[in-house]
């Protein structure tokens, strides 16, 4: 589908849907069809928090198109599908998980601590880092289960699962890992982010609290008209439990609920909404690029071959 945005006031969106005139490809068609670039926003870890959860819900309630990756290693995954149960429309994504990184709040595998214990530390939980989990010598045959087993929950909920995607790259770190990856996806019928040579950006995320509207305004007047742009977010609301949570990786931002939620206004500014509509963007989500494009076109991108 093809979504046109008309801006409404100030406050929310008001969405006319209307099909495709030409399909996604990697090339996309839109110059061609007289409409502006594809942009797709992949929204990740739901289900973490019950805090990210009600930052999700706010976002999702405003009939923007987006991709929503779900981490169901965590402990509110549950309260996640809740929401997205009331949203069929959401592309719903596996955000593969193999790292739990914050100080006082972390998780462990969903097989249990004794199912897979090269991938865990001597208290049962995830590694808080790529580098402290691969240290540990991690089993291939032990990480291939426990991202089964992720994606088998996510499938047992009902939801219409589209995608997968990995917190924090760990799930993709190695060769041996990203045929894991693929073999999975293969088995469910489920796309990979970035296999489809999305433009990626995650510009927001490191951005300062103070110009994360600019930036994502920035990369929007910059958009690829011959690529799917994908743009990822980290969301929180102003105050709950994010609040409370440090990264345990010295790479990790500072005051992180602080970048979170600044993420969240931005999407959610009429800023955002005008550079959409001056640039007559299509927004998409997976759904719409398996359907246009098929599992077919899927490629390893080049950041991640051999």
């Amino acid at each position: 589908m093809n979504f046109r945005i008309i801006l409404s006031g100030k406050t929310g969106f008001l969405l006319l849907l209307i099909f495709l005139a030409a399909s996604l490809t990697h090339k996309s068609s839109a110059g061609e069809s007289g409409d502006g670039p594809a942009m797709l926003i992949r929204a990740d870890d739901m289900g973490m928090s019950h805090g990210q959860n009600q930052a999700f819900r706010k976002l999702i309630e405003t009939g923007m198109p987006l991709s929503v990756s779900v981490m169901f290693a965590c402990p509110w995954w549950k309260q996640a599908v809740e929401i997205l149960e009331e949203h069929p429309d959401v592309s719903v994504g596996v955000h593969l998980t193999l790292n739990a990184e914050w100080k006082h709040y972390r998780w462990g595998p969903v097989l249990g601590r004794s199912a897979v214990p090269s991938l865990v530390n001597d208290q049962g939980y995830f590694f808080p880092s790529r580098a402290l989990l691969y240290d540990n010598d991690p089993q291939l045959d032990e990480i291939e289960a426990e991202l089964r087993a992720q994606v088998q929950r996510a499938v047992d909920t009902g939801l219409q699962i589209d995608y997968l995607d990995y917190h924090m790259g760990a799930a993709v770190e190695t060769p041996e890992t990203r045929a894991v990856v693929e073999q999975i996806a293969a088995d469910y019928d489920l796309a990979i982010s970035r296999w489809f040579g999305e433009d990626y950006s995650n510009i927001t995320y490191s951005a300062p609290i103070g110009s994360k509207t600019d930036s994502l305004v920035s990369r929007i007047n910059r958009l690829d008209s011959d690529a799917v742009n994908l743009q990822v977010v980290h969301i929180a609301p102003e105050q709950s439990d994010m609040n409370d949570l440090i990264d345990l990786n010295e790479f990790g931002l500072s005051d992180m609920a602080g970048h979170r939620y600044h993420e969240l206004q931005a999407l959610l500014s009429p800023e955002f909404r005008e550079a959409l509509e001056q640039n007559q963007v299509r927004l998409v989500t997976y759904r719409d690029v398996v359907r246009e494009m098929g599992l077919d076109s899927m490629e390893r991108p080049e950041i991640y071959k051999d």
